[in-house]
């Protein structure tokens, strides 16, 4: 029976496809282990299954002798050290399409929370400020005929256009390639990113974590900017210079940012947390039953197929 690691005590019945097919070990809650640590847990185990959390890097490779699966429970893998993976012949796997809805969900939930100030006015209540309906009290943007752009237009940014084409936005994209689908059922256009950096009301980044787009949105792009835009981020923190942005947003540079990701995870810039026109969530855009669940039944499905010679549904390498 093939031996394997599961980084993570996942909620009764969310593995139960494994159970009786393999000898599980699993990692308690909230156990923090080095590079040292994981590659000691994984050196006689076939194969793994592992939150983005869990850095899988060389380290942890020269370790796991027997691995033959990653499978990682997210669909971001730049946690995992790709090109050792491959160069050792370990397949390495995600969990893409089921949580496609909720985080294009959350991406809308954290744009209306953000341009209709609706934190900033519930503290505002909260504090007895509220004296009675004013004109001017609190106005905000509404959606209908903003310039939105899309920072990668895969699989979640491509949801997100649909359902701000469909609440009246307007859709601009920067992609590695044309999105005729999403140009067709949306009206998008296609535009490089300055472009969408100098005329969008509003930018959502979707793009994957790597060292191109490591700190993608800089000084130089945040100055581009308009000073009433707002920036979403439900893709990768580090994609983000946090020290810039919070400078850009204490100097009114920008008009506001929301965040379920940071750069240095699951730290978050304090300077960020003091500013009123900055909402924050803690990398929940996946968190719904049906996408959580759906992603462990995704993991178990794509492991056990790599540990029976066959060919996962998701495969990375």
């Amino acid at each position: 029976m093939h031996k394997i690691y599961i980084t993570y005590p996942f909620p009764e019945g969310w593995l139960s496809s494994l159970e009786g097919k393999v000898e599980m070990e699993v990692q308690l809650k909230n156990q923090f282990l080095s590079s040292s640590e994981m590659g000691e847990r994984l050196k006689d185990k076939d194969g793994a299954i592992v939150l983005l959390a869990n850095k899988i890097d060389k380290e942890v490779l020269d370790k796991a002798n027997n691995l033959k699966v990653i499978s990682n429970y997210a669909v971001g893998y730049d946690n995992i050290d790709i090109k050792e993976a491959k160069k050792r012949g370990i397949i390495v796997t995600n969990t893409p399409d089921i949580l496609t809805n909720a985080t294009a969900e959350l991406t809308l939930g954290l744009i209306f929370t953000l341009i209709r100030r609706i934190i900033e006015s519930g503290e505002f209540l909260r504090q007895g400020k509220f004296t009675g309906w004013e004109p001017d009290l609190l106005l905000g943007y509404e959606l209908k005929d903003r310039l939105v752009g899309i920072l990668g237009a895969g699989r979640i940014g491509s949801a997100v256009a649909e359902k701000l084409y469909a609440l009246g936005a307007k859709i601009v994209y920067c992609d590695s390639s044309r999105k005729e689908e999403l140009e067709k059922g949306t009206g998008a256009k296609k535009k490089d990113y300055k472009w969408i950096l100098k005329n969008a009301d509003i930018i959502s980044i979707h793009l994957p974590l790597n060292e191109e787009t490591y700190h993608f949105i800089g000084q130089k792009e945040l100055s581009m900017m308009k000073n009433t835009a707002f920036l979403i981020n439900t893709g990768r923190g580090p994609i983000i210079d946090e020290v810039a942005l919070a400078d850009a947003l204490r100097i009114g540079k920008l008009g506001g940012a929301a965040l379920d990701v940071f750069e240095y995870e699951p730290g978050v810039n304090p300077h960020l947390l003091r500013l009123r026109n900055v909402v924050v969530t803690p990398h929940i855009a996946s968190a719904t039953y049906r996408a959580r669940k759906g992603m462990a039944k995704i993991a178990c499905e794509n492991l056990l197929a790599a540990l029976e010679g066959k060919e996962p549904q998701y495969r990375i390498v």
